[in-house]
């Protein structure tokens, strides 16, 4: 049991880590100023393709919850990720993002009703300062415009989040088909604005084209069908504090492939911000026999048999 729970949190922990690379590909190899096109590229290819493999499509009430889960987590999010990637330095995108666990532990008091534990929060609080250790330093000034995107897109992907964990999945349906659900809508959502917003798509060279396939497939398909599947099998504090590893891999990158430094403070940064996903990784394991209960009826329809730990306090990214 613990063995197959180790291996589900090391393949979700590929998501962040898939997502750290995300700035370095913008930067280096995609057209310059097209957050909405770039969004676009990234969700409606990846969520065709997902749909195309599942072969399942909402019915009932999914049909409103995917959209709804398609705009926070993609439609929403996406644009507002490259429009911070654009504006201001990864570093103090990352910081902004970091923040992700306390915003929700706080959405899960407000929409859920948990009442957050001071371990939660000291540890998201940790993790934030870890990974500010990490890049602040090369961080830049600040972009007004660029911050609130970056925070809009950590609250647009946390409240998805929290409602993904109360909704789960319907009978019959795995991840691969929700995630092909969410992406499809958030690409649909996003394809009009950067039609009306942007123009024409850009003329695309090799490098480009090569950084959009990756971030379709590779950073996008895979790596949400792995995240997605992590919250359906584990706790949402666990799968959480595991964004951290979404900035760590990010200045590992900068370091090796962009000449980047890493000193004392930045190692020291990435102690405590790893140290914090470990702890996260622990925080469920006490209240999982508490399943059972019926807190939500989507969990009972459902005829989920694993923990979404949506009876005490829950957090993610």
């Amino acid at each position: 049991m613990a063995t197959a729970r180790t291996a589900v949190i090391a393949l979700t922990a590929l998501a962040p880590v898939s997502w750290g690379s995300t700035y370095a590909v913008t930067t280096e190899f995609l057209p310059p100023d097209r957050p909405l096109f770039t969004g676009l590229m990234r969700a409606l290819p990846a969520g065709l393709l997902l749909l195309a493999l599942a072969r399942v499509l909402p019915r009932g009430a999914w049909w409103g919850k995917a959209a709804v889960l398609g705009a926070l987590n993609i439609g929403a999010f996406f644009p507002l990720l490259f429009l911070a990637a654009y504006r201001m330095p990864g570093g103090m995108a990352a910081v902004v993002g970091s923040v992700g666990p306390l915003l929700v532990v706080g959405l899960s008091a407000l929409l859920l009703g948990q009442r957050p534990t001071t371990r939660s929060v000291l540890t998201g609080v940790v993790a934030a300062f870890g990974v500010s250790l990490v890049v602040l330093e090369a961080a830049g000034g600040l972009d007004t415009l660029g911050v609130l995107a970056a925070f809009a897109s950590t609250a647009a992907m946390s409240t998805g989040t929290v409602l993904a964990g109360r909704w789960g999945r319907p009978d019959g349906v795995g991840p691969l088909a929700l995630t092909g659900w969410q992406l499809t809508a958030g690409g649909l959502l996003i394809a009009p604005l950067a039609l009306l917003v942007e123009g024409a798509p850009p003329a695309l060279d090799g490098p480009a084209i090569g950084g959009y396939l990756y971030l379709a497939l590779a950073n996008t398909a895979l790596a949400y069908w792995l995240w997605f599947r992590g919250i359906g099998r584990l706790s949402a504090t666990q799968v959480t504090f595991l964004g951290p590893l979404s900035p760590l891999t990010a200045a590992v990158i900068g370091w090796a492939a962009l000449g980047e430094a890493l000193g004392p403070v930045q190692l020291s940064g990435m102690a405590l911000a790893f140290g914090a996903t470990l702890v996260g990784q622990w925080a469920p394991r006490t209240r999982v026999a508490v399943v059972s209960a019926p807190p939500f009826s989507s969990a009972s329809q459902n005829g989920r048999k694993d923990s979404m730990d949506l009876t005490g306090p829950a957090l993610r990214r």
